[in-house]
């Protein structure tokens, strides 16, 4: 790839805004949108959120439990629907929150960041609660093969805080420093960016975080279902906003089926999100 993740999610926030579609096929949405919740379902929600959002929407984000319910014939379809998206220019955040050690961290670098592979995406989600140095072989490989990392730092789920906010300094802000020193000097961006949820009000100030140093993209969960508000985002992210990917799920794909009202309802809610965030 030409240029770094960061580099192609500016471009791709400034010229589509910052709506992150959300892929979850989930049981409920596939009853929603009259589908069986087997594979031929999977596969018919899928095509039409391609349809709807490749090439009008910064990024999507598949979640991959949702395909690995459905075994390897899902896998199947999360390949298609990846190499879809990236034939249609589209970036691609696969949601799979991987974390581990050594070989395995390794192997799980390569299934989703490695040039070729068949599940690699734009960016993976990953978990450093074994240690942010556990996942070296992922960072390393995110740098050299062009591609992105999301750490979770500050999660929108409310247990999350008893891990995160817990030590001195709080473990969120040693993921936030250690994430800054891989992105230093990358212009406009590096390739490891946080999650940082919408719902968490104050708190990366509360834990001496300064999103803005990070000099990545802020993966923003929690708009929507979770409760948080397109106007929650200025408080949230600050001098960080322009740096803000928001992924909605639920709260999108509940107009679906039809292509049509799932553009209509993105459109709506690009607006909402720039504005709450004060562009």
């Amino acid at each position: 790839m030409s240029d770094g993740f960061g580099a192609r999610a500016v471009v791709a926030l400034e010229r589509f805004g910052p709506l992150c579609a959300g892929l979850d096929p989930s049981p409920g949405l596939l009853r929603a949108w009259d589908l069986p919740d087997d594979v031929d379902g999977l596969r018919r929600f899928c095509g039409a959120v391609v349809e709807a959002f490749a090439g009008r929407v910064a990024a999507v984000k598949p979640q991959a439990a949702f395909f690995e319910r459905h075994g390897s014939a899902g896998l199947a379809v999360l390949e298609e629907v990846l190499g879809d998206l990236r034939g249609a220019g589209t970036l691609t955040v696969l949601d799979a929150k991987r974390g581990d050690i050594g070989s395995t961290m390794q192997a799980y670098a390569e299934a989703y960041l490695a040039d070729g592979a068949p599940l690699a995406a734009d960016a993976v989600t990953l978990s450093p609660y074994l240690g942010y140095g556990s996942l070296r072989p992922a960072l390393d490989l995110a740098r050299s093969s062009g591609r992105g990392v999301f750490v979770l730092t500050l999660t929108s789920n409310p247990e999350g805080a008893e891990v995160q906010h817990a030590g001195s300094p709080p473990v969120a802000a040693a993921i936030a420093a250690a994430a800054a020193t891989d992105n230093a000097g990358a212009v406009p961006a590096g390739p490891v960016g946080l999650v940082v949820g919408a719902t968490v009000g104050a708190s990366a100030a509360e834990v001496g975080i300064d999103l803005a140093a990070v000099n990545g993209i802020l993966l923003a969960p929690g708009v929507g279902a979770q409760g948080a508000r397109p106007e929650d985002l200025g408080r949230v992210f600050g001098a960080a906003a322009g740096r803000v990917l928001a992924p909605v799920s639920r709260a999108l794909l509940e107009h679906g089926p039809d292509v049509a009202a799932l553009r209509g309802a993105a459109e709506g809610l690009t607006e909402r999100l720039a504005r709450g965030l004060g562009g």
